[in-house]
């Protein structure tokens, strides 16, 4: 890896690292902007979920857009976007701006996310680009995770207003490595930008993605949304007909005819939704039913993070080396051992016997999977298509655990009302008992509240809500172990190595490009002469003699 290849992959690494912190660090900072800004709890929510729905449905205009204009220009815009608008959080001065800037911070994180990976992809090629691609993917979980401990921190010694001003000297180095190391890049011949296609596109993603948001808290059966997943489907269903239709669309649809870059997408679906669950769950249970505080609970996942630190380069190097679908497929099945590993915590959970294994199994085969499966992704796609194609792949790493929580946590819901109801018996026909069960029914997992009640039936009701947490979190763990387990197999069955990378140019025997040269360079070689060229020359010579 040259110096120039080491400074692109740093400014790309510090750029996207910072909008992954900005997706997770907020939540330890709701409480502390409520009582300075207000807002109450629609405001906490949407200081965090503005940003998420404008990243989710913009990624993949973000990449088209890349590819029109030059990735360069657009990660650029997106570096100085995300700057603005995290001095326009940290400065701003009521909840509703705040909400505004969170929800422009999202445009720039869109723009600036699928250009950070085109650019890399740009950059690197063969081997280093594998491992360019891991050191990214490592580097950038590594922030998401630590991205609630160090604001925790912040907010605890400073004021929540610095974990958005912490954006700005870092994206500042970004600008001057870019400035140093990357070419401003040549706009696509005839590149159009598809209105129509981009409008269609974000409206359904956003109202998709504002749908799965809200879910948890409103139910699906909630008009609103219901109506918005209804209609986001509907508007995304027409933005893929009018796809189909334009001469210069935005997302090309023939690129989901590739198998490699079709499946390679459906994985993502299937392991990032698996990723989702199992933090979401995983959380919940640790803090709810097994007594962990909520730092000691985040602190119990970290292992992920350390071992794809140490070992996603590693793997993205290898599967260079020796094709991608080995990993693709044996990454998610022993991710799933680890999930399966987790269907079998009870309440009494000890961390070094119980948590750690299979903690460290997921995120083993976590590592395996992620960089193989995004090189693999993009090298499927045409190099004029390399932002589009990033920013599918990013759009659906998004949304895909928006997508597994909504619908296993239904499903979750279910099994825990039914248990708690079999738990409870005759005891739950009491009227002192509807409103606490009730409650417990809205929220799996969660602690009921349950004063004025006797306290034998309170312990009673605890016992019952606890038996049922334990069976919904397996049920949970069991299938997320069975949606990246089949994601695995299809790897393993569906998934192409492509064929060794060859530069012809450096080949005996001609070049792609430009004249052909010869296999042997014949002016180094002793001449020899065949038998009928020297009986040939003798003869000419005695015909010379006389």
């Amino acid at each position: 890896m040259t110096r120039h290849q080491r400074t692109v992959l740093v400014a790309c690494i510090l750029a996207t690292a910072v909008v992954l912190v900005d997706s997770t660090v907020v939540n330890v900072a709701l409480p502390a902007i409520e009582r300075e800004l207000g807002g109450g709890l629609a405001g906490q929510q949407w200081a965090s979920n503005a940003y998420l729905l404008t990243l989710g449905a913009l990624l993949l205009v973000g990449g088209s857009l890349g590819d029109i204009f030059g990735e360069r220009r657009i990660f650029t815009a997106g570096v100085v976007g995300f700057g603005v608008t995290s001095v326009l959080c940290a400065l701003a001065p009521t909840i509703e701006i705040l909400v505004a800037a969170r929800a422009l911070q999202g445009v720039a994180g869109a723009l600036l996310t699928p250009a950070a990976l085109a650019v890399i992809v740009a950059t690197f090629s063969g081997q280093e680009r594998g491992r360019a691609i891991g050191a990214w993917t490592a580097w950038a979980g590594i922030g998401a995770v630590l991205g609630p401990l160090v604001g925790g921190q912040i907010v605890d010694t400073a004021s929540w207003r610095w974990i958005f001003a912490i954006n700005v000297p870092l994206l500042v180095v970004t600008l001057v490595l870019i400035s140093r190391t990357m070419k401003a890049g040549e706009r696509a011949e005839g590149g159009k930008v598809d209105v129509l296609g981009g409008a269609l596109c974000a409206i359904g993603l956003g109202g998709m993605t504002y749908g799965l948001i809200e879910q948890p808290l409103r139910g699906f059966g909630d008009p609103l949304v219901l109506g918005s997943l209804l209609a986001g489907a509907a508007l995304f269903a027409a933005f893929l007909a009018h796809e189909r239709r334009t001469p210069a669309p935005m997302l090309p649809l023939e690129l989901f005819k590739r198998r490699n870059f079709a499946i390679g997408n459906v994985q993502t679906l299937t392991m990032y939704g698996g990723l989702g669950l199992m933090f979401f769950f995983l959380i919940l249970f640790l803090q709810q039913v097994a007594g962990y505080s909520a730092l000691e609970a985040g602190t119990a996942t970290l292992p992920v993070s350390i071992v794809m630190f140490f070992l996603s380069t590693r793997f993205g190097a290898l599967a260079d080396r020796f094709g991608p679908r080995l990993f693709m497929g044996a990454g998610p099945l022993v991710a799933a051992v680890g999930l399966a590993l987790l269907a079998r915590l009870d309440r009494d959970v000890d961390y070094l016997t119980d948590l750690l294994p299979a903690v460290l199994f997921f995120a083993l085969g976590l590592s395996m999977t992620v960089a193989p499966l995004t090189a693999t992704v993009l090298a499927d796609a045409d190099e004029h298509n390399a932002g589009v194609a990033s920013g599918v792949n990013n759009a659906i790493a998004r949304v895909a655990g928006l997508i597994a929580v909504a619908a296993v946590g239904t499903v979750v819901a279910a099994q825990y009302g039914s248990r708690l109801d079999s738990e409870l018996g005759t005891l739950a026909d009491r009227p002192q008992l509807a409103g606490p069960v009730e409650r417990a029914k809205r929220q799996p997992l969660a602690e009921v509240r349950a004063q004025g009640l006797q306290p034998p039936v309170r312990a009673r009701l605890a016992k019952a809500t606890e038996a049922a947490s334990v069976s919904a979190f397996r049920l949970g763990m069991g299938i997320s172990a069975v949606l990246v387990a089949g994601g695995g197999v299809l790897g393993l069955i569906g998934l192409r190595n492509p064929r060794r990378e060859v530069k012809c140019a450096d080949c005996p025997g001609g070049a792609l490009t430009g004249a052909p040269r010869e296999a042997v360079d014949t002016e180094r070689l002793p001449r020899v002469e065949l038998p009928q060229q020297a009986l040939a020359r003798s003869g000419a010579g005695a015909q010379a003699d006389r």
